[in-house]
């Protein structure tokens, strides 16, 4: 029953004009979503995903999901890695700033080497300010 089947399948999409596609599109109203601040897909996060499914009858919660244990072990990886890289470019900051006060204290340096005036180009700057 099943080979007459594909056959008759293949027969009807090898003389037809048309073709179809197996990949997968754009999810439904992903567009959407992206533009609200919202996941890409529903199951990212949210609370469906991330609140237990169920709890018992006396109030206590759920024990957490595996999904759960797995979502949160990857934010906080994701979390540690946020703040390493935020330390990184604050020393960077700092280390700049030290290397742009180090050059502005050797320039200054050689501004006090070079010879100073004296006589009357002395009493003409003191005149003068």
């Amino acid at each position: 029953m099943a080979a007459p089947v594909r056959r008759l399948c293949s027969s009807v999409l090898r003389h037809s004009s048309k073709h179809f596609s197996t990949t997968c599109g754009v999810q439904a109203g992903e567009k959407w979503r992206l533009e609200h601040g919202l996941a890409r897909n529903g199951s990212e996060y949210g609370p469906l995903t991330d609140l237990p499914d169920w709890s018992y009858a006396d109030g206590r919660p759920a024990p957490p999901l595996k999904g759960q244990l797995r979502r949160k072990q990857e934010r906080e990886v994701l979390a540690r890695r946020i703040v390493m890289l935020s330390s990184e470019v604050d020393r960077g900051i700092e280390a700049w700033k030290e290397k742009q006060d180090e050059a502005k204290r050797l320039e200054e340096h050689k501004k006090s080497l070079l010879l100073k005036p004296k006589g009357k180009l002395l009493l003409k700057q003191k005149s003068k300010s």
